[in-house]
């Protein structure tokens, strides 16, 4: 189903598909392990190695073994040559040159020195691997595992035993799989713990003022003590840089904030009151999070949390592992390189690794299964995600999509499989390729059932089961059941009028012409986005398309909602990054209609949302015998005491706490679920008490209450959008997100408008059938009928042929994307052949011509 995959802030596409376990397993037995200093190839070689290649020399060949023991330090190094004298050594190479133990060795101790101990001089002939041995051993001995091999008049060569660099003397420990888990602390960053960010404090968050002198500075924090001790430390700060503490906080030189950010290692002393404190300062940054981490008081942290922000990891650098870890490599990429590439780049980048023989018997194997799930990845239209984002950040459709690709990679057989609207969020590009996966599962002999809307979905099914004839107490009923052409001769069928053509969506005879004005957005660089200008017409219905990953919602969402938002609203978003918006002053609001839900309890219902809970209540209030008990509109709300049933406080429902099992809910025995007592459900109105009111579907209450002008309208409103089958008083949470999302339309369509509201909708077409979809187009119309803008991010064809103006990005998803590939109309953008959404709405419009 279409759920968050994981909120856990340490799981990402590759551990959620067990990618990333492969990789760990590949780079801990094939990994070639570099200093992470000077960039060098890291290599350990056994005595026996050693051997075999000293042995490969020419016969006759004269070799020096030398035990370097010292390389490159400072020091005259006399009690050393007198101990290695003592050992029975004669010879060392002192800074390349050859000099005897037993006589005086003069070195500058301010001089950087190498010095060698000559341990044997040999030459290569038979027998000698014996002598050669001990000698190998005896030098490694003295040096902790490193012996240089000499050849005389030739080249020479250092080898060592450990894995570890010896220039830099740097050591990596033995590779194994958990030294490239950030879920480890053998391969976790130190820094931010495997994280890949941390907790920072956002000036911008903490300092109201920027612009106040730094001796009046005002804090966003509430808590005075917490307020006093910042200022001290920033006046302190100002002190130690000769900064006057009227300087504002804007025109402080970057390293004086950084220092009262962050601290400094150069021990100062610092005032605090009658305190004083001698040692190193080590920032508000640490300082305020450890009152965080200490408090114990709730509102305390919420108030802590406010100045903090995220911020990639200055160690690791959104890379979450340590940097032995991060400096090996696997065809020439360290695992976090790999992690940062698009699916497709990384399945085209693992495709080209070529194995030794003795690499390929260790290793792949495992290199075929990164390879194939990658590829499933790939063929389920994700091949723009990257490895290391977070999985808390993936749409419900994307989750979806990975746990079908993980499926596809068990090769089970068998098995009943099924899927809720696999196609939301995926381009009809992507989409063929979705169903040659789901038929590919059905090949290897299991059962795939789909809920589903698409088109092409529906016409690709071996068997099709059609529910209705309507939707809630009008549904139900199986209308037609078998193949496409059964579906397609059903007469009772509305699904199959739309797919045989007997009805359908049409494409505007006129479409908007808009005001003339523009909003315009320039230099939008936010995530995948290439510093583009995009120029959005007001005045009419604006399609963003594009495929996944093409950075529809970072354009609309994350820059111009939330630009928007914060200038309009004053909203506390921080919009993405963008230079400029030009022309925010021609609109009055912006509003946002996902598919959120209407309310997290059931107390909240369409009733109280769209505002007709208050004139129900009111109406109830005036009734002749509520008048005579003296009953105001409060009596009737089953949120407050008096009206409502005191046994389950207005819920309908009690809960019954199952000690080892789920809590069950049952009607409640008293109200029988109406929510009300007996002496409110004795006032009723044409025979129905407010109880009965709230039961009644909205085609059913409007011939009820046709006669309040003021309700009469609202519920009008709710039934053009296609909703006349709900009930009033239905919980919020039994609603589904299109169903939440065409009461928040309702609700804007009954205000009264201005003319310079922009609205967006992110693919508002989702779990909406065909003649569904009709009705959202003709709200959506509507509200540009009254002047307003409407810019829907959206992949349903239906939807892009009736926009006035499309904005296609791409051209393809993730890092290939961020581009703007066409803009016009639709019959404009069906012309051009580099735009996918062009060619399949070339498609579209060709049929309509034809």
């Amino acid at each position: 189903e279409q759920k968050t995959t994981s909120r856990n802030p340490r799981s990402t596409v590759g551990t959620v598909t067990e990618i990333y376990d492969y990789m760990r397993l590949l780079f801990s037995s094939i990994g070639i392990p570099h200093c992470q200093r000077c960039g060098r190839r890291i290599s350990r070689q056994s005595t026996e190695q050693i051997l075999d290649q000293i042995l490969q020399l020419p016969e006759r060949a004269r070799v020096m073994i030398l035990a370097p023991v010292v390389r490159e330090r400072k020091g005259e190094f006399k009690k050393q040559f007198e101990k290695y004298l003592k050992e029975g050594f004669l010879r060392a190479r002192v800074d390349g040159r050859m000099a005897s133990l037993d006589e005086e060795i003069s070195l500058d101790k301010r001089k950087k020195h190498t010095v060698e101990i000559v341990v044997d001089r040999l030459l290569i002939q038979p027998g000698i691997r014996r002598r050669l041995e001990q000698s190998v051993q005896a030098a490694m001995v003295l040096t902790e595992g490193l012996v240089t091999v000499a050849v005389i008049d030739g080249d020479e060569q250092l080898y060592s035993q450990k894995l570890g660099c010896v220039d830099c003397g740097i050591n990596i420990p033995a590779l194994e799989p958990r030294s490239f888990s950030f879920n480890s602390r053998a391969g976790a960053c130190l820094r931010c713990g495997g994280l890949g960010s941390q907790l920072t404090v956002e000036p911008g968050k903490l300092i109201a003022d920027p612009q106040a002198p730094l001796e009046k500075i005002p804090f966003t924090l509430e808590d005075r003590s917490t307020a006093t001790y910042l200022r001290e430390a920033l006046l302190h700060v100002a002190r130690h840089f000769g900064l006057s503490p009227q300087t504002p906080w804007d025109q402080l030189p970057r390293k004086a904030r950084e220092t009262y950010l962050f601290g400094t290692p150069e021990p100062f002393t610092y005032h605090y009151g009658r305190y004083r404190y001698t040692g190193r300062f080590d920032g508000i940054n640490r300082w305020l999070q450890s009152r965080y981490d200490e408090s114990r008081s709730e509102a305390r942290r919420q108030e802590l949390q406010r100045v903090f922000a995220r911020q990639v990891c200055v160690a690791c650098h959104g890379a979450r592992l340590r940097p032995e870890s991060l400096a090996v490599q696997v065809g020439g990429r360290s695992i976090a390189d790999y992690c940062a590439l698009p699916l497709d780049e990384a399945h085209r980048a693992f495709s080209q690794i070529r194995l030794a023989p003795r690499e390929h018997s260790i290793a792949g194997q495992i290199l075929k299964e990164i390879c194939d799930r990658l590829q499933f990845m790939m063929n389920v239209g994700l091949g723009y995600l990257t490895l290391d984002r977070s999985a808390a950040t993936l749409s419900g459709g994307e989750g979806q999509r990975i746990r079908l690709a993980t499926q596809i990679g068990s090769r089970l057989r068998g098995v009943l499989y099924v899927l809720d609207e696999p196609s939301i969020g995926l381009h009809p590009r992507d989409n063929g390729r979705l169903l040659e996966t789901l038929q590919g599962l059905r090949q290897l002999g299991n059962t795939i059932v789909v809920v589903e809307h698409d088109e092409e979905t529906i016409r690709t099914a071996d068997h099709i089961v059609d529910l209705g004839p309507g939707a809630g107490s009008g549904g139900g009923h199986v209308v037609a059941a078998g193949d496409l052409k059964t579906i397609l001769n059903s007469e009772e069928s509305l699904t199959g009028k739309y797919l045989s053509g007997a009805l359908r969506i049409e494409v505007p005879k006129r479409r908007h012409n808009g005001n003339g004005k523009h909003l315009v957005v320039r230099g939008a660089q936010h995530h995948n986005l290439k510093n583009i200008d995009v120029d959005f017409p007001l005045g009419l219905f604006l399609c963003v398309t594009g495929v996944s990953g093409s950075g529809k919602s970072s354009l609309v969402d994350e820059i111009v909602y939330r630009a928007l938002a914060k200038k309009l609203h004053r909203a506390a978003l921080e919009p993405g990054s963008h230079r400029s918006i030009h022309g925010i002053h021609l609109l009055d609001k912006v509003i946002e209609i996902d598919q959120s839900p209407i309310g997290r309890t059931p107390r909240s219902n369409p009733a109280t949302y769209a505002g007709l809970f208050t004139p129900i209540r009111e109406l109830f209030a005036l009734l002749p015998e509520s008048r005579a008990r003296g009953y105001r509109p409060g009596r009737f709300s089953f949120n407050v005491k008096g009206g409502r049933c005191d046994t389950c406080l207005g819920e309908g429902l009690r809960k019954i706490e199952m000690n080892f099992l789920p809590d069950v809910y049952v009607n409640c025995e008293t109200c029988r679920g109406s929510r009300y007592n007996k002496e409110t459900l004795a006032v009723k109105y044409k025979g129905y008490s407010i109880a009965d009111i709230l039961n009644l579907t909205i085609s059913d209450a409007l011939p009820v209450l046709e006669n309040i002008p003021q309700i009469q309208a609202k519920l009008q409103t709710l039934m053009d959008v296609g909703l006349g089958y709900i009930r009033l008083g239905q919980p919020a949470t039994t609603l589904s997100g299109g169903e939440a999302q065409r009461v928040k339309l309702a609700k804007e369509l009954s205000r009264r408008s201005t003319g310079k509201t922009l609205y967006i909708l992110d693919e508002p077409t989702t779990g909406l059938h065909f003649d569904d979809v009709k009705k959202l187009l003709d709200i959506l119309h509507r509200l540009v009928d009254l002047g307003n803008t409407v810019i829907v991010t959206e992949h349903n064809l239906d939807v892009i042929k009736t926009a006035d103006w499309i904005i296609d990005l791409g051209p393809e998803g993730g890092e290939g994307g961020g581009r703007l590939v066409a803009e016009g109309p639709p019959e404009a953008v069906s012309r051009i052949r580099q735009s996918h959404t062009g060619r399949a709405l070339n498609r579209i419009l060709q049929d309509r011509r034809s």
